[in-house]
């Protein structure tokens, strides 16, 4: 049966493309999702193994993002930032 891929959420060309290339280094599938809305679309219909979750993202807060797919799903989430606000890290965290 074929490996569950790891869905890679970024609005950031060049943040998307270096974690896909380095994930299918490792033998990875990759999805990728430039919005929240799209990850939370191929959340439900590909049924990834992990999510990479950036927060800035343009249409949906990343935090949001993670409540939603947490409402459903209980896929692990890598929270990806690149702010400094201490207090949107602890809340990606709960």
């Amino acid at each position: 049966m074929a490996e569950s891929p790891v869905l890679v959420v970024d609005d950031e060309p060049a943040i998307l493309r270096a974690l896909s290339v380095a994930l299918r280094a490792r033998g990875h599938t990759v999805l990728t999702a430039t919005s929240g809305t799209e990850a939370l679309e191929r959340c439900a219909t590909d049924d990834p193994a992990a999510v990479i979750l950036d927060l800035g993202l343009p249409d949906i807060d990343g935090l949001e993002v993670c409540r939603r797919i947490r409402a459903w799903s209980e896929v692990p989430i890598i929270v990806l930032t690149a702010e400094g606000a201490d207090e949107r890290k602890v809340a990606a965290l709960d």
